[in-house]
C-alpha cells in the first residue's frame, strides 16, 4: 500500500459501519492477537539452499515475527473472529515462509509502529502493503512482491473531481503516501486562491472508508486493491473515481542489515513461487492478479 512511514472486511450492506468500528477495535494497536494467519491456499515445500540464507536467530527460532496493520482488506484484515489476520499478503508471505522452513506468527500494529518495530528487532519483518521508496530504504531492506497505485472512492452518484477537489472533505489514513498526495493538492488549490482540501486522517483505513459511507467525508484514496474491494464489499455505496496513478511496487520490510541473507532468501522464496505458480493461484483467491509481478527484487530501483 502506498504508505510513507514505517500501503483493509468482508463487509455488507447496512451492517457495513458497525462492522467497520468493531474491526478497528480489534486492530490498528500494539496489542492485537497473534497467530499464524488464515489458513493456507497452497502448501510450500521448504528449499533448503533458501534456508541456508536466513540469519541463524531466526533459524533458531524456527519463525518469523510479522508486524502488519490489519486495518487494510483484502491486503491484511482480520478474520470474522477478530483475531485471525488474513488477507493476499498474510497468504503470501506464509508461503514464503514456508519456502525458508519457517512459521510466522503475525502481531497487529498501528501502521506507522511497523518500521520502528523492525529496526529495533521487535519484529522480524514488516508485512503491510508498503510502497517501496528511497525514503524507506535509507533505513531498511525492502524486498519487492507487487504492484499497486493510488485510487479514489467517493459515494455512488457523488460529483468528484480528482484533480479539483479543492474545499471538500477527504479521507485518507494517516502515514500514508496518499497524505503526501493529498497535501500537495491542497497547496494548489490554495496558491490558485481557491479553498483548501480539508484531510481527515484516520489510524485506521477501516474508519477512512466508514467515513465515505456514512457521508462524513465526500471522498476517500488509497492503494488501489483497497479502493476496489472496499466498492466491491459495500455493495455498490461506494464507487471509484478517477484512474489509478501512481504506480509503484509493495515491499517486504527488514532490518538494513539483512540484505544479502534475509532479503536474498525471501527473493527467492518468491521466484519459487512464481515460477510454479503457487504466486498467481494467491493472488487470484483474493481478486488482485493484477497487480502481480515475475521479477522481485532485494532493494529495487524506484
Amino acid at each position: 500500500m502506498f504508505r510513507t512511514t514505517p500501503g483493509r472486511r468482508a463487509i455488507l450492506g447496512l451492517a457495513l459501519a458497525a462492522a467497520l468500528t468493531t474491526s478497528m477495535a480489534a486492530c490498528g494497536s500494539e496489542t492485537g492477537s497473534t497467530g499464524t494467519g488464515g489458513s493456507p491456499v497452497t502448501t510450500a515445500s521448504a528449499d533448503t539452499g533458501l534456508a541456508d540464507k536466513v540469519p541463524a536467530d531466526i533459524k533458531a527460532a524456527g519463525k518469523l515475527i510479522v508486524g502488519t496493520d490489519a486495518t487494510y482488506a483484502p491486503n491484511e484484515f482480520l478474520d470474522a473472529d477478530g483475531k485471525t489476520v488474513i488477507g493476499f499478503d498474510v497468504d503470501l508471505f506464509n508461503a514464503v515462509a514456508q519456502k525458508l522452513g519457517l512459521t510466522t506468527e503475525w502481531q497487529p500494529a498501528s501502521f506507522d509502529a511497523i518500521i520502528p518495530g523492525v529496526t529495533s528487532k521487535k519484529y522480524n519483518v514488516g508485512v503491510s502493503s508498503f510502497t517501496v521508496n528511497a525514503e524507506r530504504m535509507k533505513e531498511t531492506t525492502m524486498v519487492s512482491y507487487f504492484q499497486a497505485g493510488t485510487q479514489w472512492a467517493a459515494k455512488a452518484g457523488a460529483t468528484v473531481n480528482i484533480d479539483d477537489a479543492c474545499g471538500k472533505k477527504i479521507a485518507v489514513q494517516t502515514a500514508t503516501v496518499q497524505v503526501d498526495d493529498l497535501t500537495a493538492r491542497s497547496k494548489k488549490c490554495t496558491d490558485a486562491g481557491k479553498p483548501a482540501i480539508t484531510i481527515d486522517q484516520y489510524q485506521a483505513q477501516s474508519d477512512a472508508t466508514n467515513a465515505v459511507v456514512t457521508g462524513k467525508d465526500e471522498a476517500m484514496l488509497a492503494d488501489s486493491p483497497i479502493c476496489a474491494y472496499a466498492v466491491k464489499q459495500t455493495n455498490g455505496q461506494l464507487a471509484l473515481v478517477g484512474d489509478i496513478y501512481d504506480s509503484a511496487p509493495y515491499g517486504y520490510v527488514l532490518p538494513k542489515d539483512q540484505a544479502d541473507t534475509m532479503g536474498a532468501a525471501i527473493e527467492g522464496a518468491l521466484a519459487a513461487l512464481i515460477a510454479d505458480g503457487s504466486y498467481k493461484t494467491i493472488l487470484a483467491k483474493w481478486g488482485v492478479e493484477a497487480g502481480g509481478i515475475t521479477d522481485p527484487a532485494v532493494n529495487p530501483t524506484v
